[in-house]
């Protein structure tokens, strides 16, 4: 397995909790992206575990080291995260995600799971997206994407008019455009984030300060999905 996380303590320690385990062998860390793509090709792991919202890092770089081994399971360990970020990272390639504040337990049976390709979610990480309506099973392999998320300026309109609670044919007006087309463009939302209601559309946009709270409009309209 190789560790990667631009915090020196953070590879120091896992690499302890690691050192003692028979079945799980560290064989080597990175510190930033060029370091782990250079060690990938070097030590050709079969896990790689990163914060890759640690700086140094990006979610691109778990596409890319999927790239550069294409048997490397990747498992995400990071702080607390929102939960269409952790979408993104499972969308990305992740199979895999703790939290840093994991048990050892937890973060070994992420790192046990994966090397058989399995999936594990620790609970924290399965309460984020369940708050904010994701499925993390409902991401299947069809949906990886070597790109990370990226919602278009249109899509931010769109999310943004959700979000006040006009409906479909509203936006449809309000933007010039047929209701089949955002139709389409509500769907293409809902695959990006890894959700499935207009809740959770509702949730995304509040979080990135698309809309504020005291325009919510919790009726029928905004039911609509």
């Amino acid at each position: 397995m190789l560790i990667a996380d631009s915090n020196e303590l953070i590879r120091i320690g896992l690499t302890a909790v690691f050192a003692d385990i028979a079945d799980i062998e560290v064989v080597g860390t990175a510190g930033c992206s060029t370091d782990l793509t250079r060690k990938i090709k070097d030590l050709s792991p079969s896990v790689v575990m990163i914060d890759f919202t640690a700086p140094g890092f990006d979610i691109s770089d778990i596409p890319g080291a999927l790239n550069g081994n294409k048997r490397i399971q990747c498992v995400a360990i990071t702080p607390g995260q929102s939960g269409h970020i952790i979408a993104a990272a499972l969308r990305a390639g992740v199979m895999s995600y703790v939290k840093k504040d994991c048990s050892v337990k937890e973060i070994l049976d992420a790192v046990r799971s994966v090397a058989v390709g399995n999936k594990f979610f620790c609970g924290q990480v399965l309460d984020a997206v369940r708050q904010e309506s994701i499925d993390p099973e409902s991401i299947t392999a069809e949906s990886i994407s070597c790109e990370p998320v990226m919602i278009s300026d249109r899509e931010q309109e769109i999310i943004t008019l959700i979000a006040e609670g006009y409906t479909n044919s509203k936006i449809a007006e309000k933007l010039f455009l047929s209701p089949h087309t955002i139709n389409t463009h509500r769907k293409n939302i809902m695959q990006k984030l890894g959700v499935n209601n207009t809740a959770a559309i509702v949730m995304f946009a509040v979080k990135q300060e698309l809309v504020s709270t005291n325009k919510f409009l919790f009726s029928s309209q905004a039911a609509e999905n």
